[in-house]
């Protein structure tokens, strides 16, 4: 089992930077894809970021590709996903989730095995 653990999330102004984490304990996988997703109120879940924990390629959604940056320390299990210019649409609960396999398919939530319970982020503008 793997247990996943977001932290980071608070309110920020519009253009602020906020830093999310994800801890990850349990299992450990050689290779494995850690992705994070976020839902706003009334939307469904969509894809962030995601990264692939070997070899560190990054892929991100078309709305946060120059804002966003994820990242992954090894040693520490541990993800973080780096948001600067944030804007009011950024708003959400924000999930980080694990997939078990180095996976082309990083943008369908259901590929993955394990998800954190969520952190928020709000705009305060």
């Amino acid at each position: 089992q793997v247990q996943l653990v977001e932290s980071g999330g608070g309110l920020v102004q519009a253009g602020g930077s906020l830093r999310l984490s994800c801890a990850a304990s349990g299992r450990t996988f050689s290779s494995c894809t850690l992705g994070w997703f976020r839902q706003a109120p009334g939307k469904e879940r969509e894809f962030v970021a995601a990264i692939w924990c070997s070899i560190g390629l990054t892929y991100y959604a078309d709305s946060v590709k120059g804002r966003f940056t994820i990242s992954r320390d090894n040693a520490k299990n541990t993800a973080y996903l780096q948001m600067n210019s944030l804007k009011p649409e950024d708003t959400a609960v924000y999930y980080c989730a694990l997939n078990g396999r180095a996976s082309a398919r990083y943008r369908v939530g259901a590929e993955y095995d394990y998800w954190g319970q969520g952190t928020q982020v709000t705009d305060s503008t």
